[in-house]
């Protein structure tokens, strides 16, 4: 299986792995951005973090799940001042077929300007490009409408509604979406 992408640079965008130096600012965005990720984003590894400690040790995390493949954190970085924008998660969903699941969050400063669909497709592109993949899926709660258009918006296809799964932090119960795309799928859309 190739190796996940560590870095992808798009118009406005440079992704890349994380690495130790970025903790201290990686704790200040995830406390900053802890309400706006509660609803959707409440099992992100952002959420644990109280501290540059706690940052470093999930910087060291996602290099350990790179390293093994299984896993690749990229942090999204504006290309014209190398500001945070958002995170782009890839996970290996079948290493056999290979197929991988995609995820993402857009930091709160920067909401509404087309960065996460911008890294988002990037990254499903280099997936099917470089990493041969056959299917790269997205699943997102069924009340989050900005991840259903992101997923809609490259083209992914809905494919199941598993209802009221997850209980949140206030009590209420939402479901969850699956999305996927497929090889062939993705380069029809290429080809126009």
């Amino acid at each position: 299986m190739p190796a996940l992408p560590s870095s992808l640079s798009t118009t406005r965008l440079d992704l890349r792995r994380y690495v130790p130096e970025d903790a201290a600012w990686y704790a200040t965005m995830a406390l900053r951005n802890r309400s706006h990720l509660a609803r959707h984003e409440g099992d992100n590894a952002a959420m644990r973090i109280t501290d540059e400690a706690d940052a470093i040790a999930a910087i060291n995390e996602f290099g350990r799940e790179a390293d093994a493949e299984n896993a690749a954190f990229l942090g999204a970085f504006r290309r014209k001042d190398s500001v945070f924008v958002g995170q782009v998660y890839i996970g290996v969903s079948n290493a056999n077929l290979p197929g991988y699941l995609v995820g993402y969050f857009c930091d709160e400063a920067h909401l509404r300007q087309g960065y996460t669909l911008e890294a988002t497709a990037a990254t499903v592109a280099a997936l099917f490009r470089d990493c041969n993949a056959q299917r790269v899926g997205l699943w997102c709660d069924d009340t989050n409408i900005a991840s259903q258009r992101i997923a809609e918006r490259i083209g992914m296809r809905r494919e199941g509604h598993v209802r009221s799964d997850k209980r949140h932090a206030d009590g209420s119960i939402t479901g969850s979406l699956c999305y996927g795309l497929l090889r062939d799928e993705f380069l029809a859309q290429e080809a126009r």
